[in-house]
Parts: C-alpha cells; sequence; structure tokens
C-alpha cells in the first residue's frame, strides 16, 4: 500500500466495508456510516471539487466544526489530489484572511455562519472562487457519478494539508503535510500502542487541529476500526453511556474537569470517601468505569503538558492513561508513553521511526528538541526563512526544552524562548517554577518572569 491518505480509506473499503466506520447524533437518534458508504461519499465529493474546477494541488478550505461531513470532505479533496486547508471555525476574520490569501484557497466548504464571514471579506480573497454551504442543500450538491475520483492518485510526497500554526509565536504559518507524512506517523501509533478493529475511538477534540485528526480520523480508518462522535463537550458522558468507546483521546483541561467532577462526586458520598481513604479507589473506579460506557481500555492525554498528580489520580481510580508529545509540524506525534509502562512526569519514547536528539544540552543534560523521520512537514508554505530556521540537514528544532531521563523517556522541561539565564549563567526554566507555584489550592494561575534591575 502506497503510503497516501487515499490509499488508507481506499483499502478499508476494499477490507472492511460493512464494518462502522463512523457514528454520529443527528436529531437525537444515532447513525452510522460504513466504510463502504464513507468511501462513496467522499468520492462524490471529490467529483463536486471537480465540479467546481478544482484540481491536483489546488486548496480547498474546511472551515466548520467538527459533523460528520468533515471526514467526506478532507477524504474527497485529497482523493482528488487537492490540498485540505482546515480551518479553525472559531478564528476571527483576520486570521480567515491570512490564511486564505496566503495558501490561495480557490474553494471552501463552511457552514452558513462561516460563509457569512467569507462574504465580508470577499474583496480580500481574490482566489475564492467557490463557497459550498454545509447546510440542508449540501446533500442536493453532492453529485451522483464520482469518477473523477479514479482520475488522480496522489504521490506520497504530494502535500495532503496546509494545518496552520497557532499564531502564539507569531504570523500564523502553513505547515506543508505530505501524505507520507501522515500515513508514517499514524503507521508509528499503531505500533507503539495497539489498536485493533474492534476498537471504538471517542472524537472529542477539534479536527482541524493536527493531533485530533492524525490520531482520531486518520488512525481509526488504519486500523479499520469505529470513529464515534460527541454531540458537544457538555454531553461527553451521556453520550460515552451510549456508544462505549475504548479509547479516548484528549487535552489535559478535559481530562482535568473529568476528574474534578468524578472527585467531587467521591466527597458527596459517605461509602466512596471510606473505600477512597481505604486505599480502595478501584472500587469506586469499577463504577466510574461503568458510567463511562464500560469499555474504555485507553485513555491518551496531548496537545499540552499534564499534571503527573492529574495521571495519577487517573491511575489510581484504575484508569490506563498515558501523555504524549507532539508538534503540528511532525505529523504530529513524536513520542508516547507505553501502556505497559509508562512513567507520570515524561512524554514517553520515540515513536517507532522518529529519531529525537538533545541539541546543544547543558551541564543537566537539557538542550533543544529535534525530530528527524518521515513524520517530518516539508516545510511551511510560502514561508523559506522560517522554513530555513527550523528545518536543518532533516532535523526539525522545535523550540522545546527537554532532556531523557536515566531509562531513556523524554521530559519537557520548558520553551527556548522563555528560558532565564542568570548572571552566573544558570538555566532556569520559568515552566518548571510555575507547575510548583499553581500546586497550591490559593494560586489560580501563576507567570514566572525574568527580570534584572536596570544597572
Amino acid at each position: 500500500m502506497q503510503d497516501t491518505v487515499k490509499c488508507v480509506l481506499d483499502r478499508a473499503a476494499l477490507e472492511s466495508a460493512g464494518r462502522t466506520a463512523l457514528r454520529f447524533k443527528q436529531k437525537g437518534q444515532w447513525k452510522t456510516y460504513t466504510y463502504r458508504r464513507l468511501h462513496l461519499r467522499a468520492r462524490r465529493v471529490a467529483q463536486l471539487c471537480a465540479n467546481l474546477g478544482v484540481k491536483p494541488g489546488d486548496r480547498v478550505a474546511i472551515y466548520r466544526e467538527n459533523s460528520p461531513e468533515w471526514f467526506e470532505l478532507y477524504y474527497g479533496i485529497v482523493g482528488l489530489g487537492a490540498v485540505a486547508v482546515p480551518v479553525d471555525a472559531k478564528l476571527r476574520e483576520q486570521e480567515v484572511s491570512h490564511i486564505f490569501r496566503d495558501c490561495g484557497v480557490s474553494a471552501a466548504f463552511c457552514s452558513p455562519k462561516n460563509a457569512e464571514i467569507l462574504n465580508d471579506l470577499n474583496d480580500r480573497l481574490h482566489r475564492l472562487k467557490s463557497i459550498v454551504l454545509l447546510d440542508e442543500s449540501y446533500e442536493q450538491q453532492l453529485p451522483e457519478d464520482a469518477g473523477a475520483y479514479d482520475l488522480h492518485d496522489p504521490q506520497p510526497d504530494d502535500p495532503a494539508s496546509f494545518i496552520y500554526t497557532s499564531g502564539t509565536t507569531g504570523r500564523q504559518k502553513g505547515a506543508v503535510l505530505t501524505h507520507r507524512n501522515f500515513v508514517s506517523n499514524v503507521r508509528s501509533c499503531q505500533k507503539a500502542i495497539d489498536i485493533h478493529k474492534s476498537d471504538n475511538f471517542l472524537l472529542v477534540l477539534p479536527l482541524h487541529h493536527s493531533f485530533a485528526f492524525t490520531t482520531s480520523l486518520l488512525l481509526p480508518a488504519f486500523v479499520q476500526c469505529e470513529i464515534s462522535m460527541v454531540e458537544n463537550l457538555k454531553t461527553i458522558k451521556a453520550n460515552m453511556q451510549e456508544t462505549s468507546p475504548t479509547v479516548l483521546l484528549a487535552v489535559p483541561l478535559l481530562l482535568e474537569k473529568m476528574l474534578a467532577r468524578i472527585q467531587a462526586g467521591i466527597q458527596q458520598k459517605a461509602m466512596a470517601r471510606v473505600l477512597f481513604k481505604a486505599g480502595l479507589a478501584k472500587v469506586i473506579g469499577r463504577k466510574i468505569h461503568r458510567e463511562l460506557g464500560g469499555a474504555l481500555r485507553l485513555i491518551v492525554s496531548g496537545g499540552a503538558p499534564i499534571d503527573p498528580d492529574t495521571l495519577r489520580a487517573w491511575n489510581k481510580l484504575g484508569f490506563p492513561i498515558i501523555e504524549g508529545y507532539g508538534i503540528t509540524e511532525t505529523g504530529p506525534v513524536l513520542s508516547l508513553n507505553p501502556p505497559d509502562a509508562p512513567r507520570p512526569g515524561t512524554v514517553g519514547l520515540p515513536l517507532p521511526d522518529v529519531q529525537i536528539q538533545i541539541l546543544n544540552p547543558g551541564p543537566d543534560g537539557s538542550g533543544e528538541i529535534a525530530a528527524k523521520g518521515p513524520n517530518v512537514m516539508a516545510g511551511y508554505y510560502n514561508n523559506a526563512q522560517a522554513t530555513e530556521e527550523c528545518l536543518q540537514d532533516g532535523w526539525f528544532h522545535s523550540g522545546d526544552l527537554g532532556f531523557f531521563d536515566d531509562a531513556g523517556y523524554l521530559v519537557i522541561n520548558g520553551r527556548k524562548k522563555s528560558l532565564i539565564v542568570n548572571r552566573e549563567g544558570k538555566n532556569i526554566y520559568p515552566e518548571e517554577i510555575e507547575q510548583q507555584v499553581a500546586k497550591s489550592p490559593t494560586i489560580l494561575e501563576c507567570l514566572a518572569l525574568g527580570y534584572r534591575e536596570p544597572g
């Protein structure tokens, strides 16, 4: 099988045509798409794009929140050989305008609300020729003839997505991620944490983020298992009871909020408090496990650092939860804690086929984290200078600081730009200070800054 996203879906439709690919709720009822149906709908999207004049290499935006259509849109766009540009539906007009203009989006799929924003920006988006509304009329717009899908076969090193960075370090940059980047990263994840055809992924995170896209859209299709979509963040528990997911991929904030509710529930029940204090937290955990669908076997935290105490608290209740590390520009996953030997406080071991090295380590062994492998992006679109700064001899310079512990697990302790060097030349990592200060129950947020009196 070629390392292309199109081949991933084609193979799933061939080998697991009747298996459930996607489960979602509409008008209060759960509905499903099989891999055969998802494949057919992706073909129809590809034909619609072709009818709109989209050609291989053209950029097509997906500008809306998570929805069942998101899946068929992505596979249809890249199946035609075009480049998908996921856009956060909550971005401000100025940021949306920058993304569309920077990479020359020629067609966009969006909700009516987002279409209004594009119409307001119309005089600035000269290359945007077509807007497809994802409303009641969408179904009628999909052509029955779907032959365009078969006319083009993207190659592994062709771009599949331009994913724009958050902009926290300056103007948003479009990471050019190829088919090989994504498929190799998915293959490495599968090797690191064994996923089965019987698994059911709960989709909570927004698909415009590379973490959610690679691990919650592409990985399940690669394995040919099921994806269940939550209705919204308020219905997570109810949706878990209804769909019985086995794998949950989440960000720390979500896991912290879920844990806080669980702990509040324990405090409200005398017997639960007694069991917890007696060291029988797993007895309580079994009841919570049933309330979350009864099948959850793996939780992965990513997207941001998580407090090791949060990991330990979940583990104490009997929930296997592991932390990983990744960056948009690397497809994104770089390391994961092995489920059978996690080390809280670390982000685990480098994935198979991924190399990680520490650049210019100091006396404490800490230095900049650099990564190399088939998952590393081709560069930033339309930004040669930024590409040259971060990609050197095939190594991606992350800007994150870290070190390997005595067991070879990667520990992240700061950002290169945030590093404080005192007058004695000692490196001080503000994130480590903040983490310790934030442990106080009287402190909600804190910030450590390096400051020197003038003179």
